[in-house]
């Protein structure tokens, strides 16, 4: 019986369907016909004759008229949306049709889901409501064993969500393995190392991994997460450099001889410069600050093109630790630019660069009197940016005190 009802409702729902499909043409005739029997009321034939008659009197001057004031008009939006991408990093019509245009006019995908995936249908409905979150790489991630475990010891909580976890290993198999892993034993060894969820047993596979061969991988592995301390990071991150480096200069030499020894190639440069950029970082955290800024700037200088690491946010980290700000604004007005992803790192740095420029002589009492200078609007705007970019980093009164201590110690 529930079966039959349900093809009754079925049967009806296309007949439903169907008639919809023809209705417009029904409609179009009704409308038609409408328009004839009320010609006379409505005096159609009156006002068409006006409006030929309005058309006809139209002078050349009108149309260039007519074409300038769009020109004007197309002009003066393509000006707000370059300036609005230049302030905000987005643009701001994408931005108002994905976020309110959209949603109105159904833009979401409410197709019904099939047999198999019918279990998950609310459960895709509701994930496909929710605004899209970009996550970006952090370029100034702690070492998982002697940073991230320490907060576990201390608190008994762990630091990384799952999520966590699993972009950084999706990071670490897109730079630390390529197509030819099979054909060494080693690296077939750490590509599945990199897959494993247990960190007890990706610390087993690189140690598996290094009695078969000295593995640059395998080295980075011990070092982010069974290392206890950052002087122990530090040296088997420069075991890693030295297996690293002749493994670079092998590929380096067998490139051109084939896709999978470039791919091959790749896959050691982007191992030598993550080796390389960790142990800058080993070196400012072991207060060896002006090396680290060496370090990376060299490693900047030879690797230019090779920008996904993110490592002049690692030297921005540097040269304000060292108040090397002239240095600092320098990094910044060659990656703040309109044609790169901003950060965090690089709006916040901007942000108090700019509000430090104008603390030594700022007053509320004499901007309430003389309004806002150029400068300190521009310092009040790169804070709303950097804010508005990503508002988990500090609040703006945390930046204003940060600013304060700054501007204090310089003064001392």
């Amino acid at each position: 019986m529930a079966e039959a009802g349900t093809g009754f409702l079925e049967q009806l729902k296309s007949c439903i369907v169907w008639s919809w499909t023809y209705l417009w043409t029904l409609w179009f005739f009704i409308m038609l016909f409408l328009v004839y029997i009320l010609r006379v009321p409505l005096k159609i034939n009156d006002n068409l004759t006006t409006v030929s008659m309005f058309l006809n009197t139209l002078t050349p001057k009108f149309y260039v008229a007519l074409t300038g004031t769009s020109s004007l008009i197309s002009g003066l939006i393509l000006i707000f949306e370059w300036w609005y991408f230049r302030k905000y990093g987005t643009s701001f019509i994408e931005q108002v049709s994905v976020s309110h245009l959209r949603p109105l006019l159904g833009g979401v995908d409410n197709s019904a889901p099939n047999a198999a995936n019918a279990a998950n249908g609310d459960a895709d409905s509701n994930r496909q409501s929710v605004s899209e979150c970009k996550v970006w790489r952090n370029p100034l991630n702690l070492f998982r064993g002697a940073e991230y475990n320490r907060y576990t010891w201390v608190t008994g909580r762990e630091p990384l969500t799952y999520y966590d976890m699993n972009l950084s290993a999706q990071d670490h198999q897109t730079f630390f393995t390529c197509d030819t892993d099979h054909m060494r034993p080693a690296d077939a060894i750490m590509q599945k190392a990199w897959r494993e969820r247990n960190p007890q047993a990706r610390i087993s596979a690189a140690h598996e991994a290094l009695e078969l061969n000295e593995c640059a991988t395998a080295y980075i592995l011990l070092a982010e997460e069974e290392a206890t301390t950052i002087v122990e990071a530090e040296k088997l991150f420069k075991q890693a450099l030295k297996a690293g480096e002749g493994c670079y200069r092998r590929s380096q030499q067998l490139q051109h001889h084939g896709a999978q020894y470039e791919a091959q190639h790749r896959r050691d440069t982007n191992v030598l410069v993550y080796i390389k950029r960790r142990l800058a970082m080993c070196a400012r955290k072991l207060g060896r600050t002006r090396e680290a800024v060496k370090m990376m700037r060299d490693l900047m200088k030879e690797f230019p093109l090779l920008s996904m690491f993110n490592i002049h946010e690692n030297l921005l980290e540097a040269l304000l630790e060292l108040q090397a700000y002239a240095d600092v604004q320098a990094v910044l007005a060659k990656y703040d630019d309109i044609s790169l992803p901003k950060s965090a790192t690089i709006c916040y740095t901007a942000a108090l660069l700019k509000a430090r420029a104008v603390s030594d002589k700022f007053s509320p009492e004499a901007a309430s009197r003389r309004g806002l200078s150029t400068a300190e609007m521009n310092a009040v705007e790169a804070i709303h940016r950097a804010v508005e970019f990503n508002p988990h980093v500090p609040k703006p009164k945390d930046i204003k005190v940060a600013i304060h201590r700054i501007t204090e110690s310089q003064n001392r």
